[in-house]
């Protein structure tokens, strides 16, 4: 079994911690035993939290651990002038015409505060559909009607044809921001089909993700991305069981780095086997 190319998708909104360095390694190693290339997405367009020390720490720690990368920017200055999200605009602004047109997209202008007095559990459940906000009105995104999503089929590594329902906490997801930007998941899903990914290596954190995109996808007609692989793997968490995030200093590959670590050192405080069939999204 071959594949052609996957990609390594950081955000530049922090310091690279344990957990990245984990999917790195699985990305690394799923790459080698297939053949496929590695494509270097750095997903950018959270611009409040955009940092150029965020992305050469990018560069820093693929060089660390030895991953080389195939397709994609070398340094800060390549990746600013030439592979950055925001010259991919139009292609983002073009799956957002077409969603218009097909009677899917809706206006919200629920702030997070709002949302959880609405329900308790925290997840937007359609409040605006009925609304009919204009979608040029300021402050609002926009969100896809999924109250009526069918089950979603994808494949799971190495090559397990599996379907879910989209889950709650994905439900009636963002495609565009408050601030007029494409959201998250249009943007991966847009930008992995104009690559040409054939391969996604992501943690079991962003499975509901998979989902938004195989719907948003069908919504696009996308077909092609129907025939992704993707492999969902295990997270790496804190002594407290928690989830690491970019602000865990002490879980930063660059904090770790400059206190003398060495790669063996990292790689040995990884404490899940890196072999990808240990670890499918149940």
């Amino acid at each position: 079994m071959n594949f052609n190319l996957t990609r390594i998708a950081p955000t530049p909104s922090g310091f690279l911690h344990l957990g990245n360095a984990f999917s790195f390694l699985k990305t690394k190693a799923l790459a080698e035993k297939h053949g496929a290339k590695i494509l270097l997405r750095i997903d950018d367009l959270d611009r409040e939290r955009y940092r150029p020390e965020y992305v050469q720490d990018i560069f820093d720690t693929l060089d660390f651990f030895e991953i080389k990368i195939d397709l994609g920017p070398k340094n800060v200055q390549e990746f600013e002038n030439e592979w950055s999200q925001v010259h991919r605009m139009d292609k983002y602004r073009a799956a957002l015409d077409q969603l218009k047109s097909t009677g899917k997209l809706f206006a919200c202008d629920c702030s997070r505060k709002k949302i959880q007095q609405l329900d308790p559990s925290g997840y937007y459940l359609g409040q605006c559909m009925e609304r009919r906000l204009p979608y040029d009105k300021p402050e609002v995104v926009w969100r896809i009607d999924t109250a009526e999503s069918d089950f979603l089929h994808y494949i799971e590594y190495p090559k397990q044809r599996k379907s879910s329902l989209i889950q709650q906490d994905s439900m009636f997801y963002m495609v565009r921001k408050k601030d007029g930007l494409p959201a998250y998941q249009l943007t991966s899903l847009v930008d992995d089909l104009y690559f040409g990914v054939d391969l996604i290596i992501r943690g079991n954190d962003l499975f509901p993700s998979t989902l938004a995109q195989m719907d948003l996808a069908r919504n696009l007609g996308a077909e092609k991305f129907k025939e992704i692989t993707f492999h969902h793997h295990s997270l790496i968490k804190s002594p407290s069981q928690e989830k690491l995030s970019k602000s865990a200093g002490s879980t930063s590959i660059q904090f770790l780095r400059k206190a003398g670590k060495t790669l063996a050192d990292i790689q040995n405080m990884i404490p899940t086997r890196l072999n990808p069939e240990n670890d499918f999204q149940n």
